[in-house]
């Protein structure tokens, strides 16, 4: 991830007030990172298994309803540009907890009645993710220097909690509400029960610093480092991400309506996507734990890219039947290969500041080629009327990420010379 914390330094009263902040109310810290960790992908997930219903209201055909999994993708890539510069003015506390308030609005305005709305809404959504992914894992490595790596755990796997527990409630919540508007708009409680517990924060961390004062201020590097736009090796990274992220958005977008195309009950098949989402937990704790003991990581991005393959392979052959399977193949492959891409950000550079730049140019980028993936596979299974050629497009993505992760697996470092 982008870290918005790496190379600021707090005003003196901002980071007086932290210092205190950590010391006194440790607890409210830590409920405010879990509750903002929930909401990171609640509110995209609950969205895919209700994704026939608000096309049907809306009389979208496949491809304008997969804009409602598109646009936020398109906003989390563009939105975490501005985070650093945010974060430098106001505080890390503050965006946070305008990045929830902006949240809870954008998922309110995603059920009203005007079909803009509901596009506007799903970019505030993203834009406010953005924030989020941003400002996280800075925070974390901030506040918690020794024990940075199981606050990452206890977020990530809140991360993932938040995104199951929202695609398994979401069709049961849209028959006890009266309506996917309902099952929508629940979220929004969340988010701002998030806000409300970071406003305190926020108000604490700003005190004593004067109006218009910035928060931080920017550590000038000594040197820009390596070009990253000029790098195969970078690159690579950055389309190991975009590409592992353009089937795991396409799976959040579709696999809900792949299930019901063939047959599935709608609940069951929320149930199963539910059931997706949670065992990336499995492949995000593994595999980067693996990946940072190897010297070279080929293995392993063949090994998710395989896990993915067989996944969709098993959807385009037997969807319903082997479906819990099928799910599973997924999820831990998606789960490995997002935590194999955020651990090659780190292994790939040769000191933090390109870590940093490299993580800013593989998430920026990354969403950005993964918007395409659930508008491009709506827009095919609407000119097919099927499933079969969407799937093997999937197949040749996942043969792209095999190759891909040979590439970015090599024992090499950006800018030692070596062709990196």
């Amino acid at each position: 991830m982008i870290d918005a914390e790496e190379e600021l330094v707090a005003a003196p009263p901002v980071a007086a007030a932290r210092r205190r902040l950590r010391a006194g109310h440790p607890a409210l810290l830590l409920a405010g990172i879990v509750l903002a960790a929930l909401n990171m992908r609640a509110a995209l997930a609950g969205v895919s298994p209700l994704l026939g219903e608000i096309g049907a209201h809306f009389h979208l055909a496949a491809a304008a309803s997969s804009l409602v999994t598109t646009i936020p993708l398109i906003f989390m890539g563009l939105g975490s540009i501005a985070a650093p510069k945010l974060a430098a003015r106001w505080g890390t506390e503050a965006v946070l907890c305008g990045a929830l308030v902006a949240l809870c609005g954008g998922i309110v305005l995603r059920i009203a009645p005007p079909v803009v709305a509901l596009f506007a809404g799903c970019a505030v959504v993203g834009t406010s993710i953005a924030l989020l992914n941003v400002l996280m894992p800075g925070l974390i490595k901030r506040d918690f220097p020794d024990r940075a790596a199981g606050m990452t755990a206890l977020y990530s796997t809140a991360m993932i909690l938040g995104a199951t527990v929202s695609a398994a409630t979401a069709v049961p919540l849209e028959n006890a509400l009266g309506g996917w508007q309902g099952s929508l708009v629940s979220w929004s409680l969340l988010a701002a029960v998030a806000a409300m517990v970071w406003v305190p924060q926020a108000l604490l961390t700003r005190r004593g610093t004067g109006h218009g004062t910035p928060a931080a201020t920017a550590v000038p590097a000594a040197q820009d480092g390596p070009k990253l736009s000029r790098s195969p090796l970078a690159w690579q990274v950055t389309l190991f991400m975009g590409s592992q992220s353009l089937i795991a958005y396409v799976t959040i977008a579709w696999m809900p309506t792949i299930f019901t195309d063939h047959g599935m009950d709608k609940a069951a098949a929320g149930l199963v996507f539910a059931f997706s989402t949670l065992v990336q937990m499995a492949g995000s704790f593994v595999v980067p734990m693996l990946a940072g003991r190897m010297r070279r990581q080929r293995l392993l991005g063949v090994t998710v890219a395989a896990l993915m393959a067989c996944g969709v392979t098993g959807l385009l052959l037997a969807p319903v039947a082997g479906a819990w399977l099928w799910a599973a193949l997924l999820g831990t492959g998606q789960g490995g290969a997002l935590g194999l891409a955020l651990t090659m950000m780190v292994l790939r550079s040769g000191d933090a500041h390109t870590a940093a730049r490299l993580s800013g140019m593989s998430q920026t980028g990354g969403y950005l080629l993964a918007a395409a993936g659930p508008l491009v596979l709506g827009a095919v299974h609407q000119v097919t009327g099927g499933w079969t050629v969407p799937l093997l497009l999937l197949l040749a993505v996942c043969a792209g990420i095999a190759l891909l992760g040979m590439g970015a697996g090599r024992d090499r470092r950006i800018g030692d010379g070596r062709r990196a």
